[in-house]
């Protein structure tokens, strides 16, 4: 009877430490968010939620200059109103989002009247990388580019 106590006692131990092992800091380093300063929080927040749709989260500071969105699991983009104006930013530093059909896509940012263009940035026009994605490249309010592809990984 000791024993089985002992044993049981010894087995929860283990799952309790497997189960709550990923709580815990890693000792890897790990990919928690994207912050962009932004100079029109109201416009740019609204092109993130109605363009591409993405779900806005709790932000603690209530000061009436971020916005959250949630751009996957347990990962965010934040929105920060500090920008003192709008610059040019260099398409190859953008983000990505994958989405299930550009077909869909392009007709939304048709309805939002959002231009968009292919790698040899040709406006109008999605363009297919060598693995087979359709991609296509937008510029948010704050001229930031973002890649737009229809790359299944993780889904």
């Amino acid at each position: 009877m000791k024993q089985s106590i002992i044993r049981c006692i010894f087995v929860s131990t283990c799952l309790f430490g497997y189960v709550f092992h990923g709580y815990g800091q890693e000792k890897k380093t790990a990919f928690n968010h994207v912050a962009l300063s932004v100079y029109d929080l109201k416009k740019s927040a609204s092109f993130y939620e109605e363009v591409l749709q993405l779900d806005t989260i709790p932000e603690p500071f209530k000061i009436g200059k971020h916005k959250w969105f949630k751009i996957g699991p347990g990962l965010s983009l934040h929105l920060v109103n500090d920008a003192p104006e709008i610059t040019e930013h260099r398409r190859n530093t953008h983000i990505c989002f994958s989405v299930a059909s550009i077909d869909e896509f392009v007709g939304r940012l048709n309805e939002f009247g959002v231009a968009y263009y292919n790698v040899q940035q040709e406006r109008g026009k999605v363009g297919v990388r060598v693995d087979g994605v359709k991609q296509l490249y937008i510029q948010d309010p704050d001229g930031y580019w973002i890649e737009i592809n229809d790359e299944r990984i993780g889904r």
